[in-house]
């Protein structure tokens, strides 16, 4: 894909269906009594093998005539007759694993390339804890071998801040006896905690101690799957990097634990007014408009760091256009992604002729730095092809994404609407 240099962005966009929540409304309604019905579901295509995989357990999925996704539960999932093909995607084989793992039969899951190198101990040993017999082909890397059945509950300590293991752990404990508590180190999204709540079950939280009492039976729901903010991410970051510009982004998601990009862009200085503020099924859903400010600087580390683990890329490729620079530090998490993320942030950065320091939880981007077009390395990454789109706009001269087509992971329209909201 050839990025060419912008003069503003303008305009309005609606986004498709969150990705996180997209797989958990689905993951859940397949095991809830009653149809789930979901508008504006991701289409994204980790969201696509979530469905993949539902259908191979048995879950009957089809689209209504209005374009509504219609997920029809049934009280036990089936023995799948092949391998559970996970795609790109984690987030399936992370947290389908819980729900398998309370699910008396044998199955397999396996991924790509990609998928296949991140780790998958850290909800390998709160499963085998809670009963389930799980194991990895290769320190502890993809395919996954679950064998499920009677589970106990567990108070389990979190050593890493992992929204997906948290998820993992909590649709386990829905299907073990006794109630289940997990403490994470720092907060992390919550968005299962906020779906398990739409889907009738009843969960309490004590500052960042999670507890479900398991055997809750679920209900369908139909509702409408908010815009996601980590694709908003990009507009907004695009849209702070020009000064006449003018973005509105309708029906996005504005999740606490997730709209920490808000803040950060206002910190740095962008103008960013919400309006429309209304609650679906526990998610908080708004209008937001960004226009320029002089932006500044500014540090990201800590909590803030887990709660901006998919935006940090963008960040990052937006940094040399501050004044100050921004600095990101504990984000191990990025290192262990679809790619090594702070790697690639800093090769690519320097292929476009600026600096940066390169640390193992992180980086520094030097501000008010001046970027040429330059051949990106994608590393088949889709949030590192579409942060660096970004900071092509801004750059002097045209800049090719290689391995642009992984942008189809989660937001396969994102070309085509970045075009449609940039003025050149």
């Amino acid at each position: 894909m050839i990025v060419r240099p912008a003069k503003n962005i303008l305009g309005a966009v609606r986004l498709p269906g969150d990705k996180s929540i997209s797989h958990r409304y689905a993951m859940l309604g397949a095991i809830a009594e009653g149809t789930t019905r979901l508008a504006n579901f991701s289409t994204g295509a980790d969201c696509a093998s979530t469905l993949s995989c539902l259908r191979q357990l048995g879950s009957n999925i089809q689209r209504n005539p209005e374009g509504m996704l219609e997920i029809q539960g049934r009280e036990h999932l089936q023995v799948p007759s092949a391998s559970l093909d996970c795609g790109n995607s984690g987030s399936t084989m992370r947290m389908l694993s819980g729900i398998l793992a309370g699910h008396d039969f044998e199955c397999r899951l396996h991924g790509d390339e990609s998928l296949s190198r991140r780790p998958m101990g850290r909800i390998m040993v709160p499963l085998r804890l809670m009963g389930a017999e799980i194991s990895a082909s290769d320190r502890d890397r993809p395919p996954l071998r679950i064998r499920g059945g009677h589970l106990h509950a567990i108070e389990y300590k979190m050593p890493v801040a992992s929204a997906q293991v948290k998820s993992a752990v909590l649709f386990a404990g829905l299907l073990a006896h006794g109630a289940t508590a997990v403490e994470e180190p720092f907060r992390t999204r919550d968005h299962s905690e906020q779906a398990l709540r739409a889907f009738g079950a009843e969960l309490s939280r004590s500052r960042n101690r999670v507890t479900l009492a398991g055997g809750q039976k679920l209900h369908a729901i139909e509702t409408y799957v908010p815009g996601d903010i980590s694709s908003a991410a990009f507009f907004l970051c695009a849209a702070a990097l020009f000064p006449d510009s003018n973005l509105v982004i309708e029906g996005l998601l504005l999740n606490p634990t997730r709209a920490s990009l808000l803040d950060v862009l206002r910190a740095l200085g962008a103008r960013i007014s919400i309006i429309n503020l209304e609650d679906h099924h526990g998610e908080l859903v708004g209008t937001v408009k960004l226009e320029y400010g002089l932006l500044q600087g500014t540090t990201i580390s800590g909590g803030q760091s887990v709660a901006l683990i998919d935006e940090l890329p963008v960040l990052a490729a937006m940094a040399p256009y501050t004044r100050d620079g921004i600095e990101i530090r504990d984000a191990q998490e990025l290192r262990v992604k679809e790619s090594d993320r702070i790697a690639l942030v800093a090769r690519n950065l320097r292929a476009m002729g600026g600096q940066c320091e390169e640390h193992e939880d992180g980086l520094r981007v030097p501000g008010s730095q001046r970027l040429h077009g330059a051949e990106i390395d994608s590393g088949g990454d889709h949030r590192i092809a579409m942060a660096f789109s970004v900071a092509a706009l801004r750059a002097d001269g045209e800049s090719v994404i290689h391995g642009a087509e992984a942008a189809q992971i989660s937001f396969p329209e994102f070309f085509k609407m970045l075009e449609s909201v940039v003025e050149r």
